[in-house]
Parts: structure tokens; sequence; C-alpha cells
């Protein structure tokens, strides 16, 4: 029971990696905290799961300061915030044909993406560390992915936003270290959710041959790591990136 007597907080916790964490958070003894704009799935996990779920968009300030009040008040604690909520809205940058711009990257895509992927990951790890802080401990785990760290083709937003959760992650890890509180990041290679699941089967295939491992991820893997970085096994690990992608380096 590593997360004994621990109160975790998950967001996207309604599917795939973030349901995983919660699992396998509930089965080392914490009280799990999930949030989701997914009301249905967040329901039936929080009933499958014996954890709480709130709807929360990550990205609203004031529903995502109001949900860690009331985890706060009931609790009287939050030990660990693991930020993983995040979405695609994937296109090239430009392109042009015979001199012509044709198509780009809309704003509108940029800036859902920051929104959720980056502004989200602050907004609770804002609205959570002065709650660790009175504690004097907690972990924050923040979700990169492995295209923050070498960048991947059509995802100028969400690679932008994943590199600029590395850096926060490192500033926090140095503003809060002083009150015991360890930030660290994780970043996920191809990982078997229901996001890449989308994705036609020779792109799948692609993935699986460019991984040295010759297959991809499983949520589980990655809900390991987030245990593992969560627990006291990682307490002296702050400001670290550590991929979770069985060796693949994107772009090769």
């Amino acid at each position: 029971m590593r997360l004994e007597n621990r109160v975790a907080v998950v967001t996207g916790g309604a599917a795939g990696i973030g349901k995983a964490t919660a699992k396998v958070f509930v089965e080392q003894g914490a009280t799990v905290c999930i949030c989701d704009v997914n009301e249905a799935a967040g329901l039936e996990t929080a009933k499958t799961l014996g954890c709480t779920f709130n709807k929360v968009d990550v990205s609203d300030r004031q529903a995502v300061q109001e949900w860690i009040d009331e985890i706060a008040e009931k609790y009287g604690r939050i030990d660990i915030l693991i930020n993983n909520a995040g979405i695609l809205q994937d296109g090239v940058f430009v392109k042009v044909k015979d001199g012509e711009l044709v198509k780009q990257m809309t704003e509108e895509a940029f800036d859902s993406v920051v929104d959720i992927n980056l502004k989200g990951v602050f907004n609770c790890a804002q609205a959570v560390a002065p709650y660790m802080i009175r504690q004097g401990a907690g972990s924050i785990v923040n979700a990169s992915s492995v295209v923050g760290l070498d960048g991947n083709f059509g995802q100028t937003n969400y690679v932008a936003t994943k590199a600029g959760v590395v850096g926060m992650t490192k500033v926090w890890a140095r503003e809060l270290g002083r009150y015991n509180i360890r930030v660290n990041a994780v970043a996920p290679g191809m990982i078997l959710t229901d996001m890449l699941l989308s994705m036609p089967e020779n792109i799948l295939e692609t993935f699986k041959q460019k991984t040295p491992l010759k297959r991809l991820g499983t949520p589980q893997e990655v809900a390991n790591l987030y245990l593992f970085l969560a627990s006291d096994e990682a307490s002296f690990i702050s400001g670290e990136v550590i991929r979770v992608d069985g060796g693949i380096v994107i772009g090769t």
C-alpha cells in the first residue's frame, strides 16, 4: 500500500492513462479524486474504481479552484497531483502549393490545445500548491510527451504545450522544493489509448516498427511510473522528465 492515507488528484481520469492511474492509486491505498470533461465516462470510472468524480474543464481556472478547494475541505489535505488531462488537434503549420498558401494550422486549434495542455496544467498546479506548502509535502507529476522532447510533424500546438510542461516542471521543482514538494514530468511515447487507436492500422504499425521494443505501450505502464513518482520511493527525485516510450525517437 504505497499510497496509504494519501489524497490524490488525477485530471483527465475518465479513460486511458488517467483511468489506469486512478485504478492503481486506489489499489495502493490512496483516496482518489478524478476530473474530466466526459461526464458519462467519469461517473462510470468513479463507480467502478471507488473514487470521486467531478466534471471539470482544466482550462477554466475558477472551476479548477472550486474543485481543489472542495477536495481540500473534505479530506483536509492534497498529497498528489497528476496533471494528466490533454487533447490533440493536429495539423500542418503551413502548406504551400505552387507558391500559394493552401492550408495552415488555425489559431483556434492552437489556442484550444494550449488552453488544456499548458494552461490547464498551470491552473491545477497553482490551485494545489498552497495546500501542499501548508502541509509541508507533496508530489506533482505533469504529463509531457516524447514529442515535447523530439518534435513531431503536424503537431506544432501539441509539441509546444508538451515542451512548455517540461519547462514549467523544472521551474516548479526549483520554487517548491524548499517546501518538500517534488515536481516531475512523464513523457509517454506511443501508448494504446483511445486517442492512438483512432489512427489507421498502418500508422500504428509504423509506430511499432520505429519503437526498438517493437510494440506500443499500455496505459498501465505509464500509470506505474506515475505511481513511482508519487510515492516515497521517489523521495529524492525532482525536476526530472522520464520517458516511457520503448526507446522510440520521434522522426527517425
